[in-house]
């Protein structure tokens, strides 16, 4: 049996990697969201707790109480809901699908404004994209 001696001149790697945040120049983090039919650009930087889709508030765009809850739920997950100003245009779909657009892509964007909430983030799944689409129709 032979021994090896190991290199004490090799190169050591650890993962202890530093992420910055990925910021643009007016402090915000943008990142695209997709559930179905539906795409969100979102743009997130830190403020007063705004929530703006298309130029309406979230509660008077998503009028029923389950799709507001969505969009909110990775705000409320990592406590940034009163701390956090969210631009966002979504555009194709139904409200279902543009809701869990916006829900993929608050997410997406805040783990590019604070890499620290990437892991809880990612634990409830909410930085994975739902694939699921309609099936086709077969005559």
């Amino acid at each position: 049996m032979e021994t090896t001696e190991i290199n004490s001149e090799a190169p050591i790697i650890t993962s202890d990697v530093v992420v910055t945040p990925t910021v643009d120049n007016l402090g915000r983090s943008y990142a695209t969201g997709k559930r179905k039919d539906a795409i969100a650009r979102v743009w997130v930087k830190s403020g007063a707790g705004k929530i703006i889709i298309n130029g309406k508030e979230s509660s008077k765009y998503f009028t029923r109480p389950v799709l507001n809850m969505l969009v909110n739920q990775p705000l409320v997950l990592t406590d940034k809901l009163s701390s956090i100003d969210a631009n966002i245009t979504v555009s194709g779909g139904g409200l279902s699908g543009q809701a869990g657009a916006v829900r993929h892509g608050v997410s997406k964007a805040l783990s590019l404004f604070d890499p620290n909430l990437r892991a809880t983030l990612k634990a409830e799944g909410f930085l994975t994209r739902d694939a699921r689409i309609v099936e086709r129709k077969k005559y």
